[in-house]
């Protein structure tokens, strides 16, 4: 019976953690730019020059 509470409090732990790490990445910015992936692949490439002799 034990075990069963120290795996609930290690998963409390672990959720908690995910928790923080998604708040964290959301305020610092990370999915602020969703509609430039989904278009990139329209983009054209820069032409590159072969300089080969």
């Amino acid at each position: 019976m034990n075990v069963i509470f120290l795996l609930i409090g290690v998963s409390l732990v672990v959720a908690a953690g995910f928790l923080i790490s998604f708040i964290w990445a959301s305020r610092s910015g990370q999915y602020d730019d969703d509609y430039t992936p989904s278009v990139r692949i329209l983009f054209d490439d820069k032409p590159t020059t072969n300089h080969n002799k």
